[in-house]
């Protein structure tokens, strides 16, 4: 594998290098190929080999240090109905050092996530008030100062501090009026109800949307996690939700929350919402914003809208007293999140192995190793749920697709988990045999090169490099051996 040019000493003289808040600094993206990854591919824990089915690019990281990429899995399949070992992947890739193409996709890795020696489970919080072991990971850095994973999740949403093994070793504090709250049994009180639908809360997060996306500062001292959409105090009806969502800043010393920032949504319709942030350094970032639509599980293949933006923090308002607007602009002496025009547009290339259309749920997103141009890869993911559905029952089914098809999904064909016998068309039901080009949702990467002025990435501090290399050589066998 190529190996980047970028070394320690550069990264120390990029860490004092910034631009102006106001300026632009990713230009001249291109994208440069594809790799479309089978749905039937496992990594490299043990049990069937449904259990073992790699779960796509919830998030991606690239830890530049060691020259590493990480792969995010959610909460399994079944959303939270099924048990499933929360976990993380690490990959390689051949990047092309040259032009940045990548190919040969190969899992060396699986980290499962535990806490105080239970494992980390998927399955929905149960008693509902409780977080418990339930955790929906989303989001995903490497700490500088330890070397530690960062995860933001969407169940709490919480934020979790995990070791190189997987074990949980501390939780960041969760702001209050991110919790989501239902009325309780005396007027005008609340509960906690993790498992509450936006309808039935009167406060916090909405249901299934905490915080999806996670990006740290080049030195360390701050994570900041994203909701994926605003908390229901932010402009929810039952017939929309608001066009605000919210950044929350970390102090990772104390744990402890230290500012809210107001992003605004190019609109609100089609399921739309955040799915990725990352830290270019100064305050700025890139956001993953999407609708619902492409070729996805249960999804509307017409129509997808997947971008990413640039955006600057530097002036905005602390937001965290507030309610935000439903849309339109924010109390007078507040200001949102800058944001500039679109830097990427995810659905402007695509594979021939998804019929040349566009995935539903681009999730993934890193900024990966500087090219011999000088330019840098930027790597996109898609996150393909498992290629699994279930009934109202929450029985669950495999889909396959044909991707040939104007509407894959409208023909798709469910068969009952980890068999190809006893299946039936998703569409009414008629039973159907699985034949030649059918085939389980795949998970996607696409590559792109950037230019980047005055990029930072996140350098280990003096002290931590034995810390980074140690809790990679101290992961159990189990999550070291190769396929």
């Amino acid at each position: 594998m190529p190996t980047p040019r970028h070394t320690f000493a550069l990264s120390l003289l990029a860490l004092a290098a910034s631009l102006p808040a106001a300026a632009q600094s990713l230009s001249n993206v291109s994208f440069v190929n594809g790799i479309s990854i089978a749905g039937d591919s496992l990594d490299l824990s043990s049990g069937s080999d449904f259990d073992r089915r790699v779960g796509f690019f919830s998030d991606l990281y690239y830890d530049r240090a060691s020259n590493a990429w990480w792969g995010l899995s959610d909460r399994g399949p079944g959303g939270g109905t099924l048990p499933y070992g929360t976990r993380l992947q690490r990959f390689t890739l051949d990047v092309n050092a040259t032009t940045g193409a990548i190919s040969n996709f190969r899992i060396t890795q699986t980290v499962q996530f535990s806490a105080g020696g239970t494992p980390l489970n998927g399955l929905a919080p149960n008693p509902a008030s409780q977080i418990g072991s339930a955790f929906d990971p989303e989001g995903l850095v490497l700490n500088p100062r330890n070397g530690n994973f960062i995860v933001s999740d969407e169940y709490g949403p919480s934020v979790y501090e995990l070791d190189r093994h997987g074990r949980r070793v501390r939780d960041y504090v969760l702001p209050a009026n991110l919790v989501p709250r239902v009325s309780g049994a005396t007027p005008g009180s609340t509960v906690v109800d993790y498992n509450a639908g936006a309808a039935s809360l009167v406060a916090g997060r909405e249901g299934n949307r905490g915080f999806e996306g996670l990006a740290i500062s080049p030195d360390g001292r701050f994570a900041y996690a994203m909701l994926q959409n605003g908390t229901v105090q932010d402009g929810w009806t039952s017939a929309s939700r608001g066009q605000y969502t919210r950044i929350v800043k970390f102090d990772t010393g104390t744990g402890e929350a230290v500012g809210q920032y107001a992003y605004k949504l190019d609109s609100s319709g089609q399921g739309r919402g955040i799915s990725a942030l990352v830290a270019l350094g100064g305050e700025r970032f890139l956001v993953l914003e999407r609708n619902n639509r492409g070729v996805g599980v249960g999804a509307t293949v017409a129509s997808p809208d997947k971008n990413v933006f640039e955006i600057d923090l530097s002036q905005a308002s602390d937001v965290s007293g507030i309610a935000l607007p439903a849309n339109g602009s924010l109390p007078a002496g507040f200001t949102a999140v800058a944001k500039g025009a679109k830097v990427m547009d995810l659905d402007a290339n695509t594979l021939a192995a998804l019929g040349n259309k566009s995935p539903e749920k681009w999730e993934g997103l890193a900024v990966g190793p500087q090219l011999a141009n000088g330019k840098y890869l930027v790597l996109a993911g898609t996150d393909n749920d498992y290629s699994v559905t279930q009934n109202g029952s929450n029985v669950q089914f495999d889909v396959y697709f044909r991707f040939s098809d104007a509407d894959p999904y409208a023909g798709s064909i469910q068969c009952p988990v980890g068999q190809v016998s006893g299946c039936s068309f998703t569409s009414g039901g008629a039973p159907a045999a699985l034949t030649a080009g059918y085939a389980l949702l795949p998970g996607v990467l696409h590559a792109y090169t950037a230019d980047i002025a005055g990029y930072t990435a996140p350098v280990p501090e003096p002290g931590t490099w034995l810390l980074w290399l140690a809790g990679l050589a101290a992961l159990p066998l189990v999550a070291r051996r190769r396929a």
